[in-house]
């Protein structure tokens, strides 16, 4: 999945067509607000995102992308408008992938994200996350706890690979419900109990490993012997 993030309709539905015809999934969002409200469900492979947007601007969403341990290593590509070096050059250092000046054809839209994808995609090969008997695969989304496969949901999967991420770390329950749910989640930190709990019982004996801090929230960490 793509996500296009332009509030020109035109331009919007002809980005969204394009990819789709040329193979891809692509979804149109027209602000900051409508693309994190669909990070919320899903993570795309690359999002192509306009600086000059209505509200909140491209710098100020990238910022956001890359500050989220969810969502920092997600491909992005920022549009810009023609001659405008100075965002070119914030963009890049921020961590954008690529630029695309506008007005930009969209056969060069393509071919610069089958190459960003191509790029991120020999990154990531390989990549697990391990601790004792369990394991974590990035890449096949796929998750085993003492040999066995475990089906969790996108909410449990994302908690589980925010930890093992930051192994030893102490997350309080408002920071989860930030990282996992969004800064702009109207929920209760009850939500992330419950998450843990039900995450913690499907993990059987690997469970142990998120520890609870008193008084702060959770943490991962291996058993002591």
């Amino acid at each position: 999945m793509i996500f296009c993030v332009e509030d020109d309709s035109g331009i919007r539905d002809l980005m969204v067509y394009t990819l789709n015809a040329s193979g891809f999934e692509a979804m149109g969002l027209e602000d900051g607000s409508a693309l994190f409200e669909a990070l919320r469900d899903k993570k795309p492979e690359l999002i192509m995102l306009d600086i000059m947007l209505p509200g909140e601007d491209g710098i100020s969403i990238l910022k956001k992308i890359r500050s989220r341990s969810l969502t920092a290593d997600i491909p992005v590509i920022m549009a810009t408008a023609k001659g405008t070096e100075y965002d070119k050059v914030i963009g890049l250092d921020l961590g954008a992938d690529d630029y695309l000046a506008k007005p930009f054809g969209m056969m060069e839209m393509v071919s610069r994200i089958k190459a960003v994808l191509r790029r991120a995609s020999r990154k990531s090969a390989g990549t697990a996350l391990r601790m004792g008997e369990l394991e974590l695969n990035e890449n096949e989304h796929v998750v085993t706890a003492a040999g066995k496969r475990v089906q969790l949901t996108l909410k449990e999967y994302e908690l589980l690979k925010l930890f093992m991420e930051n192994k030893g770390r102490a997350f309080t329950r408002d920071k989860l419900l930030s990282d996992i749910w969004g800064t702009d989640y109207m929920g209760e930190t009850r939500t992330v109990d419950v998450h843990i709990g039900t995450l913690r019982t499907k993990l059987g004996s690997c469970g142990s490993y998120i520890k609870t801090v008193r008084g702060v929230g959770y943490r991962m960490e291996e058993n002591d012997d």
